[in-house]
């Protein structure tokens, strides 16, 4: 598939330009993270301080005496660690569903020339081609081309695709806008064809940044403290703030 006559008018990046961008943003990939297995997560949860306080606390109740709120303690200590290793394994599972999404190939303008490149390798100020049946391989905007339908319910929630139209200065807008030139990464074309210029990619992109909130490398403290919180409804008495009954 080629770039018509009049797509062709967006000359696109140079080789060396899009080689240097690609360095100073990296690859238009979603952030990733090593597989791991339940004893990695165990052992991840278990080594928060806010964990490791709630345990030394109970401990420090049965060195004082008072076995029953050692064990209250601990019992809960352990619910906080089996929904917290729970959710991180969904986590991991939402995020390579996200990157199943991304499209692996994407036809790109560079020194006026059309290309088929890895879609890892795209890099802001792309021109890239889109048509019917495509997945959107970065955050970009129609510049030319006609009236597109696109499906972003995985991003707005909406099952209704909404109509995109070129611009030539238009910004990037919340996704479900109607009417917009503003395209998403990993949300399909169902209609229409056009040429868009990537505006985010990677990380920077709409959907990158829904991965990088599930990133299961984040701290997991303010999530037990949450948990702690919401399942209690309030902090423990710590053995040491007062004095035991």
């Amino acid at each position: 598939m080629n770039f018509g006559p009049g797509e062709a008018r967006l000359l696109g990046l140079t080789e060396q330009e899009a080689a240097s961008r690609l360095v100073s943003d990296g690859p238009n990939v979603l952030p990733t993270q090593e597989e791991r297995g339940l004893l990695q997560l165990l052992s991840g949860v278990a080594r928060e301080p806010m964990v490791l306080l709630l345990l030394a606390s109970g401990t420090l109740y049965f060195v004082l005496g008072d076995p029953h709120e050692a064990l209250t303690l601990l019992a809960s200590v352990v619910l906080v660690i089996a929904i917290t290793v729970f959710q991180e394994g969904r986590t991991e599972r939402a995020l390579s569903a996200l990157r199943d999404l991304s499209s692996p190939r994407a036809q790109v303008l560079r020194d006026g020339q059309a290309h088929t490149v890895p879609a890892r390798d795209l890099v802001r100020g792309d021109i890239i081609r889109i048509a019917e049946g495509d997945r959107v391989p970065g955050d970009a905007l129609l510049r030319a081309g006609t009236v597109l339908t696109v499906d972003e319910s995985l991003l707005s929630g909406e099952s209704a695709p909404v109509t995109k139209k070129p611009s030539s200065d238009a910004v990037l807008e919340p996704p479900g806008s109607e009417g917009t030139s503003s395209l998403f990464s990993g949300t399909l074309v169902t209609s229409g064809r056009g040429v868009a210029e990537v505006a985010a990619t990677g990380p920077r992109s709409e959907l990158g940044r829904i991965g990088t909130s599930l990133n299961p490398s984040k701290s997991l403290e303010r999530r037990c403290s949450a948990k702690w919180t919401s399942s209690s409804g309030a902090w423990p008495s710590l053995p040491w703030a007062s004095p035991l009954s």
